[in-house]
């Protein structure tokens, strides 16, 4: 790199190098805590009673579960369980506004440069159709959705500064919306991001670089199913909350593709699926107790900044 280019960006804010020297981050969840624990892929309301029984039998405090099939693809009863269950357990219930590229007659999506296309919001209908995710959600109560379109994430973000969302409703940014480096992530956190699902391949020299110029919690999966590169990150844990923290640690299963979009035909495998990503998560903690890590604190349910579902709303198709 040239001085010139160095000097460039640090006057833009901007780190010159990824931080290889893995600087402690200074930031912190609301509550005071480091990490908090994410069990994805959490299809419907069996899948999350699964989770939450799971985790009291192996006593792993999750905080957030996050479905990826799309609010469309949940009935009103469906919605009004996850809900409920989650307002119950005080856990954030983060459901994907869908549909996408990929989900429609997109000959792009199914060339050999899909996976660039495929996650976006195709067309202006289809921006208006992950909008009605976003809006139906809201008016059931659920308070987190999960976006991988840029647009849309831009239109969210104006619509709860106008009002027109709740403004305690959070954006998670999914992975599919690719952050990969410390300008990216600014702009997607000026967007109104309030949880940005980094790469699954990053470095933590890398990561250190992206929370160096933002706070906002990063989502980091410490296992992901093949289809987002089959890592295994459990003896990095340690590591990723000192440097990554406020952190949401995401446990996945490797071995798995994904579901979506999920239904009662997968029950029993979406059941097995769930319970299975608790118990990963208790080999990762019990790992980090090995490590020394008990200076990190962690979340428990209903802890502030927590998206937790709001009992009691309007049903679907009343105002936001």
């Amino acid at each position: 790199m040239t001085e010139r280019t160095a000097k460039a960006l640090e006057t833009l804010g901007l780190p010159a190098a990824d931080l290889h020297a893995l600087p402690d981050s200074p930031h912190a969840f609301p509550d005071g805590a480091h990490y908090r624990v994410e069990i994805p892929s959490t299809e419907g309301p069996a899948a999350l009673a699964a989770v939450l029984e799971e985790a009291e039998r192996l006593d792993v405090a999750v905080t957030r579960i996050s479905q990826g099939s799309g609010v469309f693809m949940c009935t009103d009863a469906e919605l009004a369980e996850l809900v409920g269950l989650g307002a119950h357990a005080g856990v954030e219930v983060s459901l994907f506004a869908r549909p996408n590229a990929g989900w429609s007659a997109s000959a792009m999506a199914r060339s050999p440069v899909g996976p660039l296309i495929a996650p976006v919001a195709h067309g202006a209908d289809q921006l208006a159709a992950v909008m009605d995710d976003v809006f139906r959600a809201a008016d059931h109560g659920i308070r987190s959705v999960l976006i991988e379109d840029i647009g849309v994430l831009s239109v969210f973000g104006a619509l709860r500064r106008a009002g027109r969302l709740p403004a305690d409703m959070q954006a998670k940014v999914s992975v599919m919306l690719p952050v990969a480096n410390p300008a990216a992530a600014r702009v997607v956190a000026d967007l109104g991001a309030s949880t940005i699902n980094l790469p699954t391949d990053l470095t933590l020299a890398e990561i250190a670089a992206i929370r160096a110029v933002v706070d906002v919690p990063l989502d980091i999966y410490v296992e992901c199913p093949d289809n987002l590169g089959g890592f295994m990150r459990y003896h990095e844990i340690p590591d990723l909350i000192r440097v990554a923290a406020p952190v949401y640690l995401k446990f996945g299963l490797r071995g798995t593709t994904d579901p979506y979009p999920a239904g009662s035909h997968l029950t029993a495998q979406l059941i097995a699926f769930a319970r299975e990503r608790v118990r990963r998560a208790r080999l990762g903690l019990d790992l980090l107790a090995r490590s020394d890590g008990d200076g990190f604190r962690s979340s428990v349910a209903g802890a502030r900044g927590l998206a937790v579902p709001v009992l009691g709303r309007a049903v679907a198709g009343a105002p936001a």
